[in-house]
């Protein structure tokens, strides 16, 4: 008997973005929602990757089997 494939989340799938080393990678959120308010050092910022909490790290991994 095969032994059956792992899905893969969908939502987390568009969320999160794996690095080459293996690091899990996120955006942030707010990005548009009061946008004129907020300073230009922190819209540049919204615009980078950030590294996910490595609390949350084995959550996400689980989510995304084969990345």
């Amino acid at each position: 008997m095969k032994k059956q494939k792992l899905k893969t989340h969908k939502g987390a799938k568009r969320r999160f973005k794996v690095t080459s080393t293996g690091k899990l990678m996120m955006a942030k959120g707010m990005k548009s929602h009061f946008r004129r308010r907020k300073s230009a050092r922190v819209k540049r910022q919204f615009d980078r990757m950030q590294e996910i909490h490595e609390s949350d790290t084995k959550r996400v991994k689980k989510l995304l089997p084969y990345s």
